[in-house]
């Protein structure tokens, strides 16, 4: 059994899917936002750090050059 699979997907499909994201961790930190309030500043260190990442790969993947 294969865990990790390639998968393509249309840009609106990708756009659903963030759109559920964000509709999750708004609803995760509306009900619990007392619980996440102490860790703010590592999770807002994370995003950057993580985002950073992604832009990166994505920037390194297109063919700047041509």
């Amino acid at each position: 059994m294969q865990l990790f699979k390639s998968y393509t997907f249309t840009w609106w499909q990708i756009g659903i899917f963030k759109l559920a994201l964000l509709a999750i961790g708004i609803a995760i930190g509306a009900y619990w936002n007392e619980i996440f309030s102490d860790y703010l500043i590592a999770l807002i260190v994370i995003a950057v750090i993580t985002n950073a990442y992604i832009i990166y790969v994505s920037l390194k993947q297109t063919d700047l050059d041509k």
